[in-house]
C-alpha cells in the first residue's frame, strides 16, 4: 500500500511564501511522475503541478504558473511544491498523489494514490 504524507500548511499573509513537502513510501519512488492538487471550500479538486520521475518534466496549472515551482528529491522519496506570491484564492487543501504506473506522464495522466492533504491558508 502506497502512503503519502503531506506537510508544511499554515497560515501565511497575502504575498508570503510556504513550501510544501509529500514523503512516499514507493519502493521505486524514482519511478514515478508525482503531482499536486488542491480543493479549496465548496469547490472540486483542481491540478496544480505535475513532475516526471526524473525531474525533467513539469507541468503547472496557468493559475499557479511563474508562482510555484515543482521540485523533487529521489534520494530521499520526497517532491516539493515550492509557493510565492501567495494569494487567497490559494487557500485550500493541498493534496500530493501519484500514479499506480511507473514511467507515465501526461494531460490524461491518472493519479490514483493520495495522500490526507494540508491545509494551506492566506490571508488578505
Amino acid at each position: 500500500q502506497v502512503q503519502l504524507v503531506e506537510s508544511g500548511g499554515g497560515l501565511v499573509q497575502a504575498g508570503g511564501s510556504l513550501r510544501l513537502s509529500c514523503v512516499a513510501s514507493l519502493r521505486t519512488f524514482s519511478d514515478y511522475t508525482m503531482g499536486w492538487f488542491r480543493q479549496a471550500p465548496g469547490k472540486e479538486r483542481e491540478f496544480v503541478a505535475a513532475i516526471s520521475w526524473r525531474g525533467i518534466r513539469t507541468n503547472y496549472a496557468d493559475s499557479v504558473k511563474g508562482r510555484f515551482t515543482i521540485s523533487r528529491s529521489n534520494a530521499k522519496n520526497t517532491v516539493y511544491l515550492q509557493m510565492n506570491s501567495l494569494k487567497p484564492e490559494d487557500t485550500a487543501v493541498y493534496y500530493c498523489a501519484c500514479p499506480n504506473r511507473s514511467g507515465t506522464y501526461g494531460a490524461d495522466l491518472t493519479f490514483n494514490y493520495w495522500g490526507q492533504g494540508t491545509q494551506v491558508t492566506v490571508s488578505s
